[in-house]
């Protein structure tokens, strides 16, 4: 018998794969997989920064988050541009960026919107908290 604590790894795990696969289809579209997709939202809702910013955001080694990038210039989404001194740059979005993420997000809301059918506000707020509780616990 599964331990309380099991469970909810279990059915976070069986909720991930599928979910990401759902978004992965949406985001082929633009040309996008899930990470890319959440290094422009991190974008979009929190401004510009810096590569070591983006991989400890995203818990990714520097390395992927240059490959990230690198293919989102070449989308036309983002753009990298001089820090507050030379070695530092900056990745930013592309005002076809800003337009492109807002256009993703009205895609994806029937994704989503089915995703939490039947979800209160309120418990998703709760999920919400856990989870970033977890995560908060993970990484100390």
């Amino acid at each position: 018998m599964l331990t309380i604590e099991q469970e909810f790894f279990n059915q976070y795990r069986l909720m991930y794969r599928p979910f990401i696969n759902l978004i992965n289809v949406q985001l082929g579209k633009y040309q996008l997989y899930s990470s890319q997709w959440a290094l422009l939202r991190l974008l979009m809702d929190k401004g510009p920064h810096t590569f070591v910013d983006i991989a400890n955001f995203m818990f990714i080694e520097k390395p992927s988050v240059t490959r990230l990038v690198q293919k989102l210039v070449e989308l036309g989404y983002v753009e990298t541009v001089a820090g507050r001194d030379k070695r530092e740059k900056l990745v930013q979005l592309t005002a076809h960026g800003e337009k492109i993420v807002q256009e993703i997000q009205a895609h994806l809301k029937p994704t989503t919107e089915q995703a939490l059918a039947g979800v209160s506000e309120r418990d998703i707020e709760i999920a919400t908290q856990v989870l970033a509780n977890i995560c908060a616990n993970i990484n100390r």
